[in-house]
């Protein structure tokens, strides 16, 4: 049963990669999106950026800003190839009519369709793996080549300079979040930790701590898990939520959870800093993702 599994899941990650989304400007349920099409960089290969701007938004005020991975999925299902979608514009419009939550612009970075992969598997960890695993993910997943670091080099040296030109935006640490599912849940993990003096908050959903659905060993977790040992950034002025489902892909996750939960708390993390939950029942999906979308948001927003 396994082994049908791991073929359906390689098929639909094959299809995903294969079959990019139309490069259509998402339609949000409420305030504005401003594309930055075909955005340049010295680091990776140039792609859109789609900036979300809350229906109220004004000049004459700052906001938070969250960046978000897979971009084009963020906001309307009527042109994703699976016409699912995150409901990111309708989750935050219904957050920030509370008043309990810093308003904030969201920054959905599309990803490059074949090096996806490539771009969010985080690079130090990867180069602790045995040197046969190392060339295999080369081969296969990665394209030929490790990115994960010249993506972040990206957001942080070329993205966030310029958001923060463009926009009224806060652009300290405390206002700037960074947000993922799957491997974006990785790569988020590994901004956090690499650039901790930018993000001061990451949301990390149905996070891919096994690496790579061809290898399920436990050797590529203990590769992160060991790399967050030793680079968590200080719970003093952090915070992380990790989530999961049960279902599908989201089935191998709760183990290795698990084994990072351990080390959020032996690195001084406590309820205020960290969060990690699990959805019973949930699968590996936009749509799973959308319904509990107000958790995490509420989470990185919080006054």
């Amino acid at each position: 049963m396994k082994t049908v599994t791991h073929i359906v899941l390689i098929i639909i990650t094959l299809f995903l990669l294969d079959n990019p989304v139309t490069a259509q400007i998402p339609q949000p349920s409420s305030g504005t999106i401003q594309r930055f099409a075909n955005f340049s960089s010295v680091f990776v290969d140039a792609r859109n950026i789609d900036v979300w701007l809350p229906a109220n938004y004004n000049i004459q005020k700052k906001y938070a800003v969250l960046y978000m991975h897979d971009g084009q999925m963020l906001f309307d299902s009527t042109i994703t190839w699976n016409k699912q979608e995150w409901k990111v514009d309708e989750t935050l419009t219904s957050l920030f009519a509370t008043n309990n939550f810093k308003e904030c612009i969201v920054v959905g970075i599309w990803n490059n369709g074949v090096f996806r992969h490539s771009e969010y598997f985080p690079e130090k960890p990867f180069y602790t793996l045995p040197k046969t695993m190392q060339d295999s993910l080369l081969k296969d997943a990665l394209k030929g080549k490790t990115q994960a670091n010249n993506y972040l080099s990206f957001i942080v040296k070329e993205l966030k300079p310029f958001i923060d030109a463009t926009f009224s935006t806060h652009t300290n640490q405390a206002n700037t979040f960074i947000a993922g599912s799957s491997m974006g849940g990785l790569i988020s993990m590994y901004a956090m930790c690499e650039y901790p003096q930018v993000f001061g908050a990451a949301a990390c959903i149905s996070t891919h701590w096994i690496g790579n659905i061809k290898y399920n060993d436990g050797i590529i977790p203990k590769a992160f898990n060991n790399y967050l040992f030793k680079n968590l950034p200080s719970p003093q002025n952090h915070r992380f939520y990790f989530d999961c489902g049960t279902v599908d892909l989201d089935s191998f996750y709760k183990p290795y959870q698990l084994l990072v939960n351990q080390t959020m708390q032996k690195k001084g993390y406590t309820n205020a800093q960290w969060v990690t939950k699990a959805f019973v029942g949930e699968n590996h999906s936009e749509k799973a993702w959308s319904k509990r979308l107000h958790i995490p948001f509420s989470f990185l927003l919080k006054k």
